[in-house]
């Protein structure tokens, strides 16, 4: 299911940490089991070509313990040519993987995190996809072009038994990752430029 409000992010600060700003999104007529795909279209249309910027949105399952985030971050140029990170984590305790792309732990607790890089195309939307593959019961992260059809693949976790779909609402996020070990003095002023569109239900 893809989410259908648009909403242009911009980084204005909220509270004194990593976090630089957040919208709310939500869906109707979700099964109470959860949905089984969910598709974030997400374009960094604009930002300084450097590592520091996480565009993420979180997802819950209807377990309420089990959550998850997907998103794209800059990084320095490559080869003279453009390079995105694409991120899919959970940090559900007892989640499992074996894909080449991810590791155990998610920001120093519990989970999952599976990441790809390669040369991705700034002001281009791209259709972030998480799904379940019934066949190996994992949840599948996915980078999708909107303008070539190319698919990236981010990852693969498997959630602990019972735990269910996708819940109906969460948030989308921006963060600044460098300050989540020390905010500076008058830190909005230092906040790097950005401009990003994320889609999102509401």
């Amino acid at each position: 299911m893809k989410l259908s409000l648009n909403t242009v992010m911009l980084a204005l600060a909220v509270g004194a940490n990593a976090f630089t700003g957040a919208v709310h999104w939500s869906m109707t007529n979700v099964p109470s089991t959860g949905l089984m795909d969910i598709t974030f279209p997400m374009a960094i249309l604009e930002a300084d070509h450097i590592s520091g910027y996480y565009f993420a949105q979180q997802f819950d399952f209807t377990d309420p313990s089990a959550f998850g985030y997907t998103g794209l971050q800059p990084r320095p140029d490559r080869n003279g040519s453009t390079v995105l990170h694409a991120a899919f984590s959970s940090f559900t305790n007892g989640t499992t993987s074996t894909d080449a792309n991810c590791h155990n732990g998610a920001d120093g607790g519990p989970g999952v995190s599976c990441s790809v890089e390669w040369n991705g195309v700034y002001g281009r939307t791209y259709n972030l996809e998480v799904a379940y593959e019934p066949s190996s019961k994992n949840w599948v992260g996915s980078v999708i072009d909107t303008v070539t059809g190319q698919r990236v693949h981010m990852g693969s976790y498997k959630l602990p038994s019972g735990v269910g779909g996708i819940a109906s609402s969460e948030v989308g996020f921006i963060e600044w990752y460098p300050w989540n070990v020390r905010v500076p003095p008058n830190h909005c002023a230092k906040l790097p430029y950005q401009k990003t569109h994320l889609i999102m239900g509401g």
